[in-house]
């Protein structure tokens, strides 16, 4: 049979058993939105703003967008800075939804050698930040605050640097910790962030066992840590009882789940499996803009929690 006979022949076959034609080779499945509105199986948080083409700027709109859309969480980094009214709202509007709010940002000053230094000024300014941290929990319910511990100092041997963080660490808990307030630590990636003192998992672990208080726990940011040291599920095994909160983003280009290299769905099942009810904070980009984009995060959530 030559060439032609045999792909007009095939042609042909494929039609008599319905399979071929543009209608049946080319079509997208359609979208039902069967899947909308499903409570997803963890706690993955959009942040306030997350949804804004959808939902608008009001972040109340924003809130019951989410939770329509099946989302159990929320989370604001901000929300400390917010007029205290606005900070009211949005916590109630949160517990009638019935979600949780992950952790706001209480102090990430990337510029200064802040808890390496045992600078008295330094203790002062931490002791406000605590104070105005717990003023926070208690207008929001918020119980976890992340804290990023500065800059380390090339003149001073990493080992008193760390002995430094570990006391103002304990400090800081003299003010967070009987209010119920747990600080969670984030270890940033040094290409995007170089200078500062916190890095790894590993090392955060030392520092929280060294700490030895529960209210002093850890941040995983997996898009952080796939840059500084990758073994993700290993590592979130070797220092899963100091692990409090995730935050979320894949690499590179820290967008959405399934736009980089790293496998959520299979992390994702296994901290389910491992019996996580903490947060996971959506703390990344989009990658197409508009309605679009924001769908394409949501379709890309629902793809990764189909484990």
């Amino acid at each position: 049979m030559n060439r032609r006979n045999f792909v007009r022949n095939g042609i042909g076959a494929a039609a008599a058993l319905g399979l071929a034609g543009p209608r049946t080779i080319f079509s997208a499945p359609q979208d039902t939105g069967a899947a909308r509105g499903k409570k997803f199986k963890l706690k993955y948080a959009p942040s306030i703003g997350e949804f804004k083409a959808h939902a608008g700027d009001d972040p109340i709109a924003q809130i019951n967008f989410a939770a329509d859309e099946g989302f159990l969480a929320m989370f604001d980094n901000g929300i400390m800075n917010r007029p205290v009214p606005q900070q009211e709202a949005i916590a109630k509007k949160i517990d009638k939804r019935a979600l949780a709010l992950g952790p706001f940002v209480l102090y990430a000053d990337f510029s200064v050698k802040s808890f390496v230094t045992r600078d008295k000024e330094i203790r002062d300014m931490l002791l406000k930040k605590m104070n105005q941290g717990v003023e926070t929990l208690k207008r929001t319910g918020i119980k976890w605050a992340l804290v990023v511990p500065g800059r380390y100092d090339e003149s001073l041997d990493w080992d008193y640097q760390t002995s430094n963080v570990v006391d103002n660490l304990r400090f800081c808990l003299d003010v967070v910790a009987p209010a119920g307030l747990i600080l969670v630590l984030e270890p940033l990636n040094p290409k995007n962030h170089p200078g500062l003192f916190l890095t790894k998992i590993p090392q955060t672990y030392q520092i929280c066992k060294a700490v030895n208080n529960p209210c002093c726990k850890i941040l995983d940011d997996m898009y952080h840590q796939q840059i500084t040291e990758g073994n993700l599920i290993p590592n979130i095994d070797a220092a899963w009882d100091e692990i409090a909160a995730f935050h979320i983003g894949d690499n590179p280009g820290r967008k959405e789940p399934t736009t980089g290299e790293i496998n959520y769905k299979n992390i994702f099942k296994h901290i389910y499996d491992k019996g996580y009810k903490g947060v996971l904070c959506m703390e990344h980009g989009h990658s197409k803009p508009g309605k679009e984009g924001e769908r394409a995060v949501i379709d890309a959530y629902r793809q990764c929690d189909s484990f």
